[in-house]
This record gives C-alpha cells, structure tokens and sequence, in this order.
C-alpha cells in the first residue's frame, strides 16, 4: 500500500495532537484549571486514560517515523531535499523516541533510576515536546516544508 503525502501528514498531525494533549493529561493541569469539568472532557483528569492514549499515539508517531525512514532509503530519495527545518524536526523526533523510551524503561518494575535523572528526563522530554510544538507553527506560519 502506498501512502501519499497529504495521507501521511494527515496521520501525523493526528498522532502529534493526541500525543500532545494525552502528554499534558498525564500532568494534572486539565484538572487544576478545571478543564476537565468541561462536559465531554472528563476523561483528561484520567491519569490512566492518557496514559494508555499516549502509549498508543507514541506507538503511531514510531511506526510513522519507521514506514517514512523505510520509504525515503528505498526510494533512493537522497538526504539533500532534506530543508534545514526538516532536519531540525527529525532532530527534535528523534530525541522525543529516545526520551519516551527511557521514560517507558523507568516505569518497568525493578527498574531503578535516581531522582535527579527521572527530573533530567522529565525536563527533557517536556522541553523536546514543546521545542516540536514551536517548531512545527513556526514552519506552518512560514509555509516551510520538510523536503524540497
């Protein structure tokens, strides 16, 4: 099956919503601000809820990322229509799978990782995300694309 690009931006733009409103769930500010009070939106107060919608959406955003990186090497497409924005959103992605992973990794039982690491991690996948958000309505405003 071959995906074209408005099918795989459609998909990612999708995955990049849930996986940023399930992220910023799993923080209690929809509860704190009363968001969640709004009827409908109940479940982003669910720690569970957006935990297991982040999982889910992680799990889109890297077979996305893997199908796209399979397609660009064997389609023999090149690394120079890559734009420089681009490159910085693969950058930014990549260290968000990286991150995430690790986060994965802590939360497994008889896993051991030390308070100030879990507060390095946190601070990390949290700036990457909010680096991407930016990124990604700087290139929309600008019209800029990830390949020429």
């Amino acid at each position: 099956m071959k995906t074209t690009g408005k099918t795989r931006k459609y998909i990612y733009t999708i995955t990049l919503f849930f996986i940023v409103l399930s992220g910023f769930g799993q923080m209690p500010i929809f509860k704190r601000y009363y968001i969640s009070d709004i009827p409908g939106l109940g479940w982003l107060a669910q720690f569970y809820v957006t935990h297991i919608i982040h999982y889910v959406a992680a799990i889109v955003l890297i077979a996305l990322v893997i199908y796209i990186l399979f397609d660009f090497i064997f389609n023999g497409s090149g690394l120079n229509k890559i734009t420089g924005s681009g490159y910085f959103k693969i950058v930014l992605i990549a260290g968000l799978i990286v991150s995430g992973s690790f986060m994965v990794i802590k939360n497994l039982p008889d896993i051991y990782f030390s308070h100030n690491s879990i507060i390095v991690l946190d601070l990390v996948h949290v700036s990457l995300c909010m680096m991407l958000l930016f990124v990604s309505l700087y290139t929309r405003i600008r019209k800029k694309r990830w390949v020429n």
